[in-house]
């Protein structure tokens, strides 16, 4: 490497939500650990989620709703690589951008989370009756509907701050977030809270991992990128997107999975419901590590010889 590519600063785009800003500074220690001797900055981007904080997240087209101007930062030049919630991006490729890294992945399950004061209940059968849960999420919705049909099921947006405000406020009875990002944001332990686990509550593809991405001829960026990915979290993933490929639906369809590595092998389970979580679809396939894509197509063909098809278009629609 040359004096100049030395010096010449490793630039990060990120959304400017603290969790977004979390994930790049922990990018950001993770490449200064590899040695990289180039500066580090962080250029935040305003994504059309980060803008619109009414509507329905399954209103916004479904695909890349928070990675497509991040994305476009590292096309453009004003950005050498993005920092996204592998959940969070599409999972066919933007057209010249690479996913180079993906590092070892955080907590990946999904949490009730109650108002300050209150007692935490030790399963989704304790709730109190039409609970009100706030949720974006399809696939959150029709989980907790398929265990408990008469609780309510309300939209919620905006940032975990601000909706963790609107919890307080007593517009929700609980909200359902990821681990991971309370976890990383130092909020769980404050907070009476339930962790949601299959078989009731599969994770979002992806859920809990960082997908970083680079120009497609930035070969220099994505040898410091490939350096930060753990074998295991990548082949886990790689499966669940092969899957949800294969499934062709969009991250905000009602799909859970759960991928489970052992030093060779893969196990990827995974369900696809109705948005009303009356029907339930569920599939599983063990294989060779090396063979990820492969498990994540045969479970997805798995789920649509099943019927996975229709309530994935069913949902869609609605």
């Amino acid at each position: 490497m040359d004096q100049s590519s030395e010096k010449r600063p490793l630039r990060i785009a990120t959304r400017a939500s603290n969790l977004a800003l979390w994930q790049a500074y922990y990018v950001s220690d993770l490449l200064k650990k590899q040695s990289s001797e180039r500066p580090i900055e962080i250029v935040h981007i305003t994504s059309e989620g980060d803008r619109d904080l009414t509507s329905p997240l399954s209103e916004f087209g479904g695909l890349g709703v928070f990675t497509r101007e991040v994305q476009k930062a590292v096309l453009d030049g004003r950005a050498d690589l993005a920092v996204h919630s592998l959940k969070d991006l599409p999972t066919e490729q933007a057209p010249g951008l690479q996913l180079a890294g993906i590092p070892e992945r955080g907590p990946l399950y999904d949490v009730l989370i109650f108002p300050q004061g209150s007692d935490a209940v030790e399963h989704i059968t304790d709730l109190a009756d039409d609970a009100r849960i706030g949720t974006g999420s399809l696939r959150r919705r029709a989980q907790l509907l398929h265990q408990r049909s008469d609780l309510q099921m309300l939209e919620v947006r905006g940032n975990v701050e601000t909706r963790l405000k609107k919890l307080d406020a007593g517009e929700y009875d609980a909200l359902c977030l990821a681990e991971a990002g309370m976890v990383r944001l130092e909020l769980l332990e404050q907070r009476a809270s339930l962790l949601l686990q299959p078989p009731e509550v599969y994770p979002a593809v992806g859920q809990g991992a960082l997908g970083i991405e680079c120009r497609a001829d930035d070969e220099e960026t994505a040898a410091l990128l490939a350096g930060l990915s753990d074998p295991s979290t990548q082949a886990a993933t790689t499966a669940e997107r092969s899957l949800l490929a294969h499934l062709r639906a969009g991250c905000h369809a009602p799909i859970g999975s759960l991928s489970q590595t052992t030093v060779d092998q893969l196990t990827l389970e995974a369900v696809v419901l109705s948005a009303d979580g009356v029907e339930r679809i569920c599939a599983s396939v063990t294989g060779s590590l090396t063979e990820a894509a492969d498990i994540g197509v045969k479970v997805a063909k798995a789920l649509l010889a099943d019927g996975a098809g229709r309530l994935i278009t069913g949902t869609e629609e609605s």
